[in-house]
Protein backbone atom coordinates (compact mmCIF):
# COMPACT_ATOMS: atom_id res chain seq x y z
CA UNK A 1 0.00 0.00 0.00
CA UNK A 2 2.43 2.57 -1.35
CA UNK A 3 0.05 5.70 -0.93
CA UNK A 4 -1.33 5.24 2.32
CA UNK A 5 2.46 4.27 3.35
CA UNK A 6 3.32 7.86 2.50
CA UNK A 7 0.76 9.10 4.39
CA UNK A 8 1.24 7.45 7.49
CA UNK A 9 5.29 7.92 7.54
CA UNK A 10 4.48 11.74 7.19
CA UNK A 11 1.97 11.57 9.75
CA UNK A 12 4.08 10.14 12.21
CA UNK A 13 7.40 11.74 11.19
CA UNK A 14 6.17 15.56 10.97
CA UNK A 15 2.93 15.38 13.07
CA UNK A 16 4.37 12.85 15.92
CA UNK A 17 1.22 11.20 17.71
CA UNK A 18 0.27 13.85 20.13
CA UNK A 19 -0.45 16.21 17.18
CA UNK A 20 -1.39 13.09 14.74
CA UNK A 21 -4.37 12.61 17.71
CA UNK A 22 -4.58 16.19 17.23
CA UNK A 23 -5.78 15.99 13.89
CA UNK A 24 -8.18 13.14 14.77
CA UNK A 25 -9.59 14.79 17.15
CA UNK A 26 -10.37 17.62 14.67
CA UNK A 27 -11.85 15.48 12.69
CA UNK A 28 -13.85 13.74 14.52
CA UNK A 29 -15.45 17.17 15.91
CA UNK A 30 -16.09 17.81 12.21
CA UNK A 31 -18.85 15.28 11.84
CA UNK A 32 -22.36 15.34 12.51
CA UNK A 33 -23.66 13.43 15.61
CA UNK A 34 -22.35 10.63 17.92
CA UNK A 35 -23.19 7.47 18.38
CA UNK A 36 -25.34 6.01 21.53
CA UNK A 37 -23.64 2.91 22.83
CA UNK A 38 -21.23 2.66 24.54
CA UNK A 39 -17.83 0.70 22.91
CA UNK A 40 -14.62 1.21 24.84
CA UNK A 41 -12.32 4.21 26.07
CA UNK A 42 -9.52 5.89 24.44
CA UNK A 43 -6.82 8.54 25.63
CA UNK A 44 -8.16 12.34 25.37
CA UNK A 45 -6.98 14.28 22.48
CA UNK A 46 -7.68 17.69 21.85
CA UNK A 47 -10.98 18.58 19.73
CA UNK A 48 -13.05 15.68 22.14
CA UNK A 49 -16.17 16.78 23.96
CA UNK A 50 -15.46 17.53 27.46
CA UNK A 51 -18.81 15.77 28.23
CA UNK A 52 -17.50 12.18 27.33
CA UNK A 53 -14.32 12.10 29.86
CA UNK A 54 -14.68 9.38 32.23
CA UNK A 55 -13.54 10.84 35.08
CA UNK A 56 -13.49 7.97 37.33
CA UNK A 57 -11.50 6.04 34.98
CA UNK A 58 -9.00 8.75 34.21
CA UNK A 59 -8.73 9.15 38.08
CA UNK A 60 -7.66 5.03 38.11
CA UNK A 61 -5.22 6.22 34.98
CA UNK A 62 -3.71 8.93 35.72
CA UNK A 63 -4.58 9.98 32.72
CA UNK A 64 -8.06 11.77 30.83
CA UNK A 65 -10.11 9.09 28.58
CA UNK A 66 -13.20 9.64 26.86
CA UNK A 67 -15.87 7.17 26.37
CA UNK A 68 -15.67 6.33 22.72
CA UNK A 69 -19.14 5.30 21.11
CA UNK A 70 -20.42 2.89 18.45
CA UNK A 71 -21.84 5.21 15.34
CA UNK A 72 -24.90 5.02 14.70
CA UNK A 73 -24.24 5.40 11.19
CA UNK A 74 -21.21 5.98 9.17
CA UNK A 75 -20.51 9.28 7.87
CA UNK A 76 -19.24 9.17 3.80
CA UNK A 77 -16.45 11.01 2.99
CA UNK A 78 -16.61 11.20 -0.90
CA UNK A 79 -12.98 12.38 -2.21
CA UNK A 80 -13.38 14.62 -5.45
CA UNK A 81 -10.03 14.60 -7.19
CA UNK A 82 -9.58 16.64 -10.51
CA UNK A 83 -7.12 14.63 -12.73
CA UNK A 84 -5.55 14.87 -16.43
CA UNK A 85 -2.31 16.56 -17.20
CA UNK A 86 -2.73 19.89 -15.50
CA UNK A 87 -2.00 17.90 -12.04
CA UNK A 88 0.59 15.65 -13.59
CA UNK A 89 2.86 19.05 -13.46
CA UNK A 90 5.15 20.86 -10.84
CA UNK A 91 3.72 23.09 -8.21
CA UNK A 92 5.32 26.57 -7.20
CA UNK A 93 7.56 24.58 -4.65
CA UNK A 94 8.47 22.61 -7.58
CA UNK A 95 6.77 19.47 -5.58
CA UNK A 96 4.95 17.01 -8.12
CA UNK A 97 0.82 18.07 -8.27
CA UNK A 98 -0.22 14.40 -8.02
CA UNK A 99 2.04 13.21 -5.58
CA UNK A 100 0.82 16.30 -3.82
CA UNK A 101 -2.73 15.51 -4.41
CA UNK A 102 -2.67 12.19 -3.65
CA UNK A 103 -1.66 12.62 -0.22
CA UNK A 104 -3.75 15.24 0.75
CA UNK A 105 -6.65 12.99 -0.47
CA UNK A 106 -5.28 10.52 1.08
CA UNK A 107 -4.56 11.83 4.20
CA UNK A 108 -8.28 13.18 4.61
CA UNK A 109 -9.49 9.54 3.43
CA UNK A 110 -7.03 7.88 6.25
CA UNK A 111 -8.78 9.88 9.21
CA UNK A 112 -12.13 9.01 7.79
CA UNK A 113 -11.31 5.30 7.94
CA UNK A 114 -9.71 5.47 10.95
CA UNK A 115 -13.13 6.63 12.72
CA UNK A 116 -15.01 4.16 10.64
CA UNK A 117 -16.13 6.24 8.37
CA UNK A 118 -16.50 4.86 4.80
CA UNK A 119 -14.69 6.80 1.60
CA UNK A 120 -15.68 6.63 -1.84
CA UNK A 121 -14.00 8.55 -5.08
CA UNK A 122 -14.99 10.86 -7.79
CA UNK A 123 -12.02 11.25 -10.12
CA UNK A 124 -11.37 12.95 -13.81
CA UNK A 125 -10.42 15.21 -16.23
CA UNK A 126 -12.33 17.07 -19.06
CA UNK A 127 -12.85 13.93 -21.00
CA UNK A 128 -13.26 10.92 -18.65
CA UNK A 129 -14.70 10.60 -15.18
CA UNK A 130 -15.28 8.07 -12.70
CA UNK A 131 -16.72 7.41 -9.38
CA UNK A 132 -15.26 4.46 -7.13
CA UNK A 133 -18.23 3.25 -4.50
CA UNK A 134 -16.99 3.49 -0.98
CA UNK A 135 -16.10 1.09 2.13
CA UNK A 136 -14.11 2.11 5.12
CA UNK A 137 -10.72 -0.33 5.01
CA UNK A 138 -7.50 0.80 4.10
CA UNK A 139 -6.78 -1.63 1.26
CA UNK A 140 -9.93 0.01 -0.36
CA UNK A 141 -8.65 3.52 0.67
CA UNK A 142 -5.06 2.70 -1.34
CA UNK A 143 -7.07 1.41 -4.39
CA UNK A 144 -8.70 4.61 -4.47
CA UNK A 145 -5.84 6.91 -4.23
CA UNK A 146 -3.85 5.07 -6.96
CA UNK A 147 -7.15 5.15 -9.50
CA UNK A 148 -6.17 8.85 -9.17
CA UNK A 149 -2.80 8.83 -9.28
CA UNK A 150 -2.42 6.84 -12.35
CA UNK A 151 -5.48 8.93 -14.31
CA UNK A 152 -2.47 11.83 -13.58
CA UNK A 153 -0.34 11.98 -16.16
CA UNK A 154 1.26 14.20 -19.03
CA UNK A 155 -0.47 12.24 -21.86
CA UNK A 156 -3.79 12.78 -19.70
CA UNK A 157 -6.93 15.05 -21.61
CA UNK A 158 -6.81 18.13 -20.04
CA UNK A 159 -7.40 18.80 -16.24
CA UNK A 160 -11.71 20.03 -15.88
CA UNK A 161 -12.44 20.42 -12.58
CA UNK A 162 -16.01 21.62 -13.37
CA UNK A 163 -16.64 18.59 -15.37
CA UNK A 164 -15.86 16.30 -12.21
CA UNK A 165 -18.07 18.42 -10.10
CA UNK A 166 -21.14 18.08 -12.60
CA UNK A 167 -20.09 13.87 -12.67
CA UNK A 168 -20.55 14.00 -8.86
CA UNK A 169 -23.75 16.10 -9.08
CA UNK A 170 -25.17 13.33 -11.05
CA UNK A 171 -23.71 10.47 -9.67
CA UNK A 172 -23.44 11.05 -6.18
CA UNK A 173 -26.69 10.89 -3.95
CA UNK A 174 -26.22 10.55 -0.61
CA UNK A 175 -25.31 12.77 1.60
CA UNK A 176 -21.38 13.40 2.06
CA UNK A 177 -18.85 15.15 3.21
CA UNK A 178 -16.69 15.91 0.13
CA UNK A 179 -13.00 16.15 0.02
CA UNK A 180 -12.09 18.63 -3.37
CA UNK A 181 -9.04 18.07 -4.20
CA UNK A 182 -7.95 20.51 -7.35
CA UNK A 183 -5.35 22.97 -9.11
CA UNK A 184 -6.31 26.61 -8.17
CA UNK A 185 -9.32 27.43 -10.21
CA UNK A 186 -11.40 30.85 -11.06
CA UNK A 187 -14.35 30.57 -9.87
CA UNK A 188 -16.67 31.84 -12.38
CA UNK A 189 -20.19 31.58 -12.48
CA UNK A 190 -20.55 28.47 -13.68
CA UNK A 191 -18.18 27.31 -11.06
CA UNK A 192 -20.07 28.91 -8.64
CA UNK A 193 -23.33 27.65 -9.41
CA UNK A 194 -21.84 24.39 -9.19
CA UNK A 195 -20.66 24.46 -6.05
CA UNK A 196 -24.29 25.64 -4.51
CA UNK A 197 -25.76 22.80 -5.97
CA UNK A 198 -22.90 20.34 -4.06
CA UNK A 199 -23.58 22.41 -0.77
CA UNK A 200 -27.23 21.64 -0.86
CA UNK A 201 -26.42 18.36 -0.24
CA UNK A 202 -23.04 17.83 1.15
CA UNK A 203 -20.62 19.44 2.78
CA UNK A 204 -17.52 20.62 1.60
CA UNK A 205 -13.81 20.77 2.27
CA UNK A 206 -11.58 22.28 -0.47
CA UNK A 207 -8.01 21.79 -1.17
CA UNK A 208 -6.32 23.50 -3.92
CA UNK A 209 -2.67 22.90 -5.18
CA UNK A 210 -0.76 26.04 -7.05
CA UNK A 211 1.13 25.67 -10.64
CA UNK A 212 4.92 26.46 -10.58
CA UNK A 213 5.74 30.42 -11.10
CA UNK A 214 7.57 30.32 -14.72
CA UNK A 215 9.67 33.66 -13.78
CA UNK A 216 11.24 32.31 -10.66
CA UNK A 217 15.40 32.95 -10.92
CA UNK A 218 15.73 30.24 -9.08
CA UNK A 219 14.63 27.17 -11.44
CA UNK A 220 16.73 25.54 -12.72
CA UNK A 221 16.71 23.46 -16.46
CA UNK A 222 13.92 23.30 -19.10
CA UNK A 223 10.97 24.58 -17.86
CA UNK A 224 7.61 23.01 -20.44
CA UNK A 225 3.81 24.28 -19.95
CA UNK A 226 2.63 21.04 -19.96
CA UNK A 227 -0.86 21.83 -21.19
CA UNK A 228 0.36 23.41 -24.36
CA UNK A 229 3.09 21.38 -24.93
CA UNK A 230 5.76 24.12 -25.38
CA UNK A 231 9.11 25.37 -23.55
CA UNK A 232 8.92 28.25 -21.20
CA UNK A 233 11.75 30.51 -22.62
CA UNK A 234 14.12 30.84 -20.15
CA UNK A 235 14.81 34.87 -20.15
CA UNK A 236 10.93 35.07 -18.31
CA UNK A 237 13.36 33.88 -15.21
CA UNK A 238 15.48 37.05 -15.66
CA UNK A 239 13.12 39.47 -16.22
CA UNK A 240 12.15 41.23 -12.96
CA UNK A 241 9.22 43.76 -14.41
CA UNK A 242 7.50 40.38 -15.25
CA UNK A 243 8.20 38.96 -12.48
CA UNK A 244 6.73 41.66 -10.40
CA UNK A 245 3.40 41.31 -13.14
CA UNK A 246 2.82 37.80 -12.94
CA UNK A 247 3.38 38.02 -8.78
CA UNK A 248 0.86 40.64 -8.63
CA UNK A 249 -1.66 38.69 -10.91
CA UNK A 250 -1.25 35.57 -9.29
CA UNK A 251 -2.19 37.10 -6.12
CA UNK A 252 -4.66 39.06 -7.44
CA UNK A 253 -6.42 35.64 -8.68
CA UNK A 254 -5.68 33.81 -5.52
CA UNK A 255 -7.52 36.44 -3.54
CA UNK A 256 -10.63 36.46 -5.61
CA UNK A 257 -10.85 32.80 -5.56
CA UNK A 258 -10.75 32.56 -1.50
CA UNK A 259 -13.06 35.79 -1.61
CA UNK A 260 -15.69 34.14 -3.80
CA UNK A 261 -15.02 30.72 -1.69
CA UNK A 262 -15.97 32.81 1.45
CA UNK A 263 -19.01 33.98 0.24
CA UNK A 264 -20.51 30.77 -0.93
CA UNK A 265 -19.48 29.24 2.41
CA UNK A 266 -16.77 26.54 1.28
CA UNK A 267 -14.17 25.99 3.53
CA UNK A 268 -11.04 26.05 1.47
CA UNK A 269 -6.86 25.85 1.98
CA UNK A 270 -3.75 26.33 -0.02
CA UNK A 271 -1.07 23.42 0.01
CA UNK A 272 2.45 24.12 -1.24
CA UNK A 273 4.02 20.61 0.02
CA UNK A 274 3.85 17.88 1.84
CA UNK A 275 5.53 19.10 4.90
CA UNK A 276 3.00 21.97 5.55
CA UNK A 277 -0.15 19.75 4.36
CA UNK A 278 -0.60 18.47 7.56
CA UNK A 279 -1.10 21.41 8.90
CA UNK A 280 -2.88 22.78 5.91
CA UNK A 281 -5.59 20.06 6.88
CA UNK A 282 -5.94 20.82 10.84
CA UNK A 283 -6.27 24.71 9.89
CA UNK A 284 -9.43 23.79 7.35
CA UNK A 285 -10.86 21.11 9.96
CA UNK A 286 -11.03 23.97 12.76
CA UNK A 287 -12.65 26.38 10.33
CA UNK A 288 -14.65 24.03 8.90
CA UNK A 289 -15.91 23.26 12.53
CA UNK A 290 -16.88 26.63 13.54
CA UNK A 291 -17.95 27.60 10.34
CA UNK A 292 -20.88 24.93 10.99
CA UNK A 293 -21.28 26.51 14.60
CA UNK A 294 -22.48 29.58 13.25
Amino acid sequence: MAHLTKVKSKLSIHAHRKVRGVLEGEYAAAQIGRGIDFNDLREYVRGDDVKDIDWKASARGRQLLVKRYVAERQHTVMLCVSTGRSMAASNDAMVSKRELATFVAGMMGYLAVRHGDRVGMVYGDAEHQHIRPTDATELHLEHLLAAAHDATTPDAPASDLAAVLRYAIRTVKRRTIMVIVADEVQVTEEMAELLRRLLAQHELLFFTIGDVDPTDAALTGRLYDIDAGVEVPEWLRHDRRLRAQYASLVQHEESGMRRRLDQLGVVHERVRDTESAISAVFRLLERHRHARRR
